[in-house]
C-alpha cells in the first residue's frame, strides 16, 4: 500500500483548488499569447502559477524532514521555536521540529525579490530605454506625471476606510500602501514596495499591477470620455520643437538623483538606478552597456521576475477574498490616476491662455507608451488633424518618473506615519 502511495502520490495529494489556479494561470497565458497583453510578464507569471500548484509544491519547497536535534533543543528551550521558524525554515507539529528545505523558486524569490535585487535591476533597464527628451522640451508636463499618481494615495485612504468598516479585511497602513502603489502603473515599483511592506500580498499585487497595465487601452477611454466634453477633446496644442542639448540630457539624470536623494532618501534605490540606466543611454560612450541593459539585462530579469512572482500564487494564499479586494482596489487606483491627470489639466485651463487638452493629463500615468498612443488615437477620432502625441509622450515619460518618486514617498511616509 505504501508503494502505491509513493507511485501515485501526486494523484492522492491532488486538490480541487489546483484546477482553479490552472484556470487562472491559463487565462494569464491566453491574454499574453492571444491578446498580446504584457506577454513578457503575464506568460511567465501564468506558468509560474501552474508550477507551484502541482502536488507536493516541490518547485517551492521540499517535504519537511524531521530534525531530532532541533526537536530536543526546542523542547528544552521553547522560546527558541520562533527563532528557528523565522531564520531556519522550520515548522513545528506535535512537539516535533521539521526542516523545510526551499525549492528552486523559493531560492530565486529569496535572492531576487526579498532582497529587491530584481526590481532594482529592472529600473536600470527601464532607465536605459527611457528618452526624457519630450519631457525636457515641455517641462510643464511634469505636473501631469505628478497629478496622475493621485490614484495611489486615494486608494490607500479607501483601503483604510474600508478596513475600518470591515475589520476582517486585516489591512493595516503598510498593506494599504502596498495595494495603493498598484496605481503607479509600474510593476517593478509595486513589487519593490510590496516586498518591503506586505510580502504575503506580493502575488496578487503583482498580478493586479501587470494585468491592469495591459488593460490600460480598455480602462482609460471610458474614464476620459466621462470627464471631458467633445470640445475639450478637440483642443489643439501647439508643439514647439525645442532643441535639447546633449549636456542637458546628461545632467538631467544626475541632478534628479541628487535632488531625489536629498528630499526622499528612501527613493534612491528606485530613482537612482533608473537615472543610472538613463545616463548609460545618454552619455554616448558606453553604447554596449546601454544596449546590454535594454536587452540582455531586461530580458533575463523579466523572465526570472515573472516566473518567480507566479510561483508565489499558491492556492492557499491566492484564493481568498483578499485577492478579490486587491484586484478591485487596483482598478480603483488606475481609474483615479487617470482622473487626477484630467482634473489638473482642466484646472490649468481655468488660468492659462494656452489651453491644454485634458486627455494629455490622462497620459501622465506610467504605462509608457500605451497611454500616449491611446490619447492620440482618441484625439484623431474627434479631429483627424489634431496631433497631440508629443505632448502626450512628454506627460507619459513624466509619469514614469512620477510613479517611482511616488513609490519613494510611500516608502518614506509610511514608517513616519506609523510613529505618530
Amino acid at each position: 500500500m505504501e508503494q502505491l502511495a509513493q507511485i501515485f502520490g501526486g494523484v492522492l495529494e491532488f486538490k480541487w483548488q489546483y484546477l482553479i489556479m490552472y484556470a487562472i494561470g491559463g487565462i494569464l497565458i491566453y491574454l499574453a499569447i492571444k491578446k498580446d497583453y504584457e506577454p513578457m510578464l503575464l506568460l511567465p507569471i501564468g506558468f509560474g502559477a501552474i508550477l507551484v500548484n502541482l502536488p507536493f509544491k516541490s518547485i517551492w519547497e521540499y517535504e519537511p524532514v524531521l530534525d531530532e536535534t532541533v526537536t530536543k533543543i526546542v523542547n528544552q528551550f521553547p522560546a527558541l521555536q520562533e527563532f528557528f521558524t523565522e531564520h531556519f525554515n522550520y515548522v513545528f507539529e506535535n512537539g516535533q521540529a521539521y526542516k523545510v528545505e526551499p525549492g528552486l523558486m523559493q531560492i530565486i524569490f529569496n535572492s531576487g525579490i526579498l532582497t529587491e535585487l530584481f526590481p532594482c535591476l529592472i529600473f536600470i533597464a527601464v532607465g536605459a530605454m527611457c528618452d526624457f527628451t519630450p519631457l525636457l522640451k515641455t517641462p510643464k508636463m511634469i505636473f501631469f506625471g505628478a497629478a496622475a499618481q493621485f490614484g495611489i494615495f486615494f486608494t490607500v485612504l479607501v483601503a483604510l476606510v474600508l478596513n475600518k468598516i470591515f475589520p476582517g479585511l486585516g489591512f493595516d497602513l503598510k498593506a494599504a500602501a502596498s495595494i495603493g502603489i498598484i496605481g503607479a502603473a509600474d510593476g517593478p515599483t509595486s513589487i519593490f514596495v510590496a516586498s518591503k511592506f506586505a510580502k504575503h500580498l506580493l502575488g496578487p499585487i503583482s498580478v493586479a499591477a501587470y494585468s491592469y497595465m495591459s488593460l490600460v487601452p480598455i480602462i482609460q477611454p471610458p474614464v476620459i470620455k466621462a470627464l471631458t466634453t467633445k470640445k475639450e477633446r478637440m483642443i489643439r496644442m501647439e508643439y514647439k520643437d525645442v532643441k535639447v542639448s546633449k549636456t542637458a540630457l546628461i545632467l538631467f539624470p544626475i541632478c534628479v538623483t541628487i535632488i531625489a536623494g536629498i528630499i526622499a532618501p528612501s527613493s534612491v534605490a528606485l530613482v537612482g538606478l533608473l537615472m543610472f540606466g538613463n545616463l548609460l543611454r545618454e552619455c554616448g560612450v558606453v553604447e554596449r552597456l546601454s544596449k546590454a541593459a535594454q536587452n540582455e539585462l531586461s530580458n533575463l530579469v523579466t523572465l526570472l521576475l515573472g516566473i518567480t512572482i507566479g510561483s508565489t500564487m499558491y492556492y492557499e494564499n491566492f484564493l481568498s477574498p483578499t485577492t478579490l479586494f486587491i484586484m478591485l482596489m487596483g482598478l480603483v487606483a488606475f481609474v483615479f490616476d487617470t482622473v487626477g491627470g484630467i482634473l489638473l489639466a482642466k484646472l490649468m485651463n481655468l488660468f492659462s491662455k494656452e489651453k491644454v487638452n485634458p486627455m494629455v493629463g490622462a497620459a501622465g500615468i506610467s504605462a509608457f507608451p500605451m497611454s500616449a498612443r491611446i490619447v492620440q488615437k482618441m484625439a484623431i477620432k474627434e479631429d483627424p488633424s489634431n496631433f497631440i502625441l508629443m505632448h502626450a509622450v512628454g506627460a507619459n515619460v513624466a509619469g514614469q518618473l512620477g510613479s517611482i518618486v511616488a513609490g519613494g514617498m510611500v516608502l518614506a511616509l509610511v514608517p513616519w506615519l506609523l510613529t505618530l
